[in-house]
């Protein structure tokens, strides 16, 4: 005889698959370092550079596609649903890691990083221009690091919170193929 619980769908018991698990991870992993990202942002005053503001778009990818296959999974979505979205998740978090150090290697001088964002400004344009941009642009360098903690800037503890978030990804992705 069923108990009432299972025969009531609300009450049925949660699906806890190593594809919800690692998505969901990954979900709140990405939203606390955007939300961390726009603290520094907002409340710090800490600008970000162009290649900080490229490194968020793995977040903003990886917070809807978490979602997603967190909802996909929960939902009993086939096995190749899983996988892709896991994929995707490891993907985008394992090339924002190779961003990150990239710009990493920008700050610490082992190379030199876009021409947008660190190097010589090359074109002034006329006195007039200069000086009323002067007043409204505050230009962020992609090579001078504006916070360190334990020796690391924001780039670096982004290599580390993508890392981590691939390596939970691609968990997931083994765990689920497995089954």
């Amino acid at each position: 005889m069923p108990t009432q619980s299972a025969a009531i769908p609300a009450f049925k018991p949660a699906a806890t698959g190593p594809a919800l698990i690692a998505s969901l991870l990954v979900t709140l992993i990405a939203a606390a370092t955007i939300a961390g990202a726009w603290f520094f942002q907002l409340v710090l005053e800490i600008l970000p550079c162009p290649l900080c503001l490229e490194q968020r778009y793995a977040y903003y990818l990886a917070i809807p596609v978490g979602a997603l296959t967190a909802l996909a999974a929960r939902s009993g979505a086939p096995r190749p649903l899983l996988l892709a979205g896991l994929a995707i998740l490891a993907l985008a978090a394992l090339a924002n890691a190779g961003l990150g150090t990239y710009h990493s290697g920008v700050e610490w001088d082992f190379w030199k990083g876009p021409t947008d964002c660190s190097g010589p400004v090359v074109n002034l344009g006329s006195a007039n221009d200069l000086l009323s941009r002067l007043d409204t642009v505050k230009v962020v360098r992609c090579d001078e690091v504006q916070w360190r903690f334990l020796g690391l800037s924001l780039a670096g503890y982004n290599v580390l919170i993508s890392l981590l978030m691939t390596a939970i990804a691609a968990w997931g992705f083994a765990a689920t193929a497995k089954r």
